[in-house]
């Protein structure tokens, strides 16, 4: 008799082969313990080992859906490219779209923006003095209606007050976004940093990315500086991480 291993083993084989295709559901438990000659409690925790894995996903009503595939690519220092917001009016979540030959609509990023007193993490970012306010704006984006990610940025007052970063309307802030805004108001982004590392959701995050059970997330921090480094954004992004590969093209250092 197999162990949910090597059920689980015996799918994931299936729908990386295709013979469940992206957006189809898995036959019925009842059938897949007769075939696997196993109980139900054994798919359940075969089933449970995919949708950790991000390949299936349990939808109410529907059944175990195969999950889309391949992620999106999530560019690197490409996506920051100037010929792409500073000439154009690309930004980076479009930049990754467009490499991964998705579309994407204005709606795909919503927003929040409130002016708050921020966290230690941001106060220290910014060497602010205690009771200092920043603006906070935090987007969601969404693939064909379902959350990918999401991004709190946060600026000073003096840097983006009255600019359309401050604007919730959804999109990006203007044609090339946020780099663009900062740029007209004389603080061009000129280099950044970025850190990523992986954990275990919260429930806040697992409800607000609809990620199935067991899926961590990607947390990214960004910080933009002028060439002057002047910190012009602080950033935090939680990205469900079976959505994305991520990228990275550069020269070795000597």
């Amino acid at each position: 008799m197999s162990g949910y291993r090597e059920v689980a083993n015996g799918l994931r084989i299936a729908i990386n082969q295709g013979e469940y295709k992206p957006g189809t559901t898995l036959p019925k438990q009842e059938e897949l313990a007769e075939r696997y000659g196993v109980n139900i409690k054994t798919v359940r925790q075969a089933v449970g080992l995919l949708e950790a894995e991000g390949l299936v996903t349990a939808i109410r009503r529907r059944g175990t859906v195969v999950r889309q595939r391949p992620p999106l690519r999530r560019l690197g220092i490409d996506r920051y490219s100037k010929r792409k917001w500073k000439y154009g009016d690309t930004v980076a979540f479009i930049a990754d779209r467009q490499a991964s030959g998705r579309t994407w609509n204005r709606t795909d990023q919503t927003q929040t923006v409130n002016l708050i007193e921020p966290d230690a993490e941001v106060t220290d970012a910014f060497e602010l003095e205690p009771g200092s306010l920043v603006y906070e704006r935090v987007r969601t984006v969404r693939e064909e209606g379902h959350p990918t990610h999401t991004l709190a940025s946060y600026y000073l007052p003096a840097h983006v007050a009255g600019t359309p970063l401050v604007d919730p309307e959804p999109g990006p802030a203007g044609p090339g976004g946020g780099f663009s805004v900062l740029t007209l108001q004389g603080y061009e982004p000129d280099h950044m940093s970025e850190t990523i590392f992986a954990r275990m959701p919260t429930p806040e995050e697992v409800e607000r990315l609809a990620l199935p059970s067991g899926e961590p997330v990607m947390i990214l921090i960004r910080r933009t500086y002028t060439a002057n480094d002047v910190l012009v954004e602080f950033a935090r992004g939680v990205h469900a991480a079976s959505r994305f590969s991520w990228t990275y093209d550069f020269a070795l250092p000597e």
